[in-house]
């Protein structure tokens, strides 16, 4: 079942990467049979093709240095034999050691971050919905107090979802919701407590106190917990989601990062140019509505679904 399950995202994502594969991969391939010899000219067309595709150009500089390395150490002179190195050297800035889920195995807290309209509410209640799935007992935080829309939209998850549910009503302390969240999953012995809180960027000063008030609340209140502070980004606003990143990683201590709507981007480069810009794993992404469609991040299956898409329809 669960490998059934699995092959069905893998094919979503492949599906949902098409506007990103035609961006880049057709470019490259047109790269790869175009040119006889490799020269700067066929270094720089990947370059803008990549760039074009939202790796962004730090990454795209990286990717070019590891290509050229490649290239020399192994004596190629076909540019056609350059595709697998390319692939090789993508799947490389998205390495960044051991992908971990620990927050599975103790008793964990974890603070959903993000702007609004990112996906953030939707996030918490799906990663809920499939813990609690895994027998984990769940407990949900409506700590986006500020859109009374959050506070309806978590409950109807929780509902569906069957997890218990930590609300106040709208214009309450979040601190205090997060609070009363804390003393219910230490008494109710949760395994996970799962906090959602505001997504307003254009204050950061605000946004920064209420993150740390909420951070003393866990540190004190529950500092046995392990911590989870992943920041919900939207796969299909490019680099300026890896700019609201930065912003959240100046307020607090960002552990991963879950990129929505992946599905009819054409700018999924951005999966690679987070981890390889910032150093923190993707660790969950988001290909559709439905509850399934939110799944752990995969590095080598983005990859292959970028780049193997006719091989697989061979198969």
């Amino acid at each position: 079942m669960g490998e059934e399950k699995k092959g069905g995202f893998f094919q979503k994502l492949v599906k949902g990467l098409t506007k990103t594969r035609d961006n880049i991969v057709s470019g490259i391939d047109n790269i790869f049979s175009g040119f006889s010899s490799i020269d700067e000219d066929f270094y720089e067309e990947i370059e803008e093709i990549l760039i074009m595709g939202d790796l962004g150009i730090h990454t795209t500089e990286k990717i070019i240095e590891d290509l050229k390395e490649q290239v020399k150490e192994q004596k190629i002179k076909d540019p056609a034999a350059c595709k697998e190195l390319l692939i090789e050297s993508i799947r490389k800035q998205m390495d960044i050691g051991e992908n971990a889920y620990e927050f599975e195995n103790q008793k964990s807290v974890i603070l959903m971050i993000g702007v609004n309209g990112v996906g953030k509410t939707t996030s918490v209640g799906k990663l809920s919905g499939q813990l609690k799935a895994q027998g984990k007992k769940v407990i949900m935080a409506a700590a986006d107090t500020f859109r009374a829309a959050a506070i309806e939209q978590l409950t109807e998850w929780s509902n569906r979802a069957g997890v218990d549910i930590i609300a106040q009503k709208e214009g309450s302390d979040p601190a205090a919701v997060v609070y009363d969240a804390v003393q219910a999953a230490k008494a109710r012995n949760a395994d996970v407590l799962i906090c959602d809180t505001a997504g307003r960027l254009h204050n950061k000063k605000n946004l920064m106190e209420e993150l740390k008030k909420i951070d003393r609340i866990i540190e004190k209140e529950y500092s046995g917990a392990y911590r989870e502070n992943l920041v919900v980004l939207d796969g299909t606003t490019g680099q300026n989601a890896l700019a609201q990143a930065r912003q959240f990683m100046e307020v607090t201590n960002v552990t991963g990062i879950i990129l929505t709507k992946l599905d009819g981007t054409a700018k999924g480069g951005i999966a690679i140019a987070i981890q390889s810009e910032l150093g923190i794993p993707v660790k969950y992404i988001g290909v559709g509505e439905h509850i399934d469609d939110l799944q752990k991040f995969q590095a080598d299956d983005f990859v292959q679904a970028l780049f193997k898409k006719d091989e697989m329809e061979d198969e």
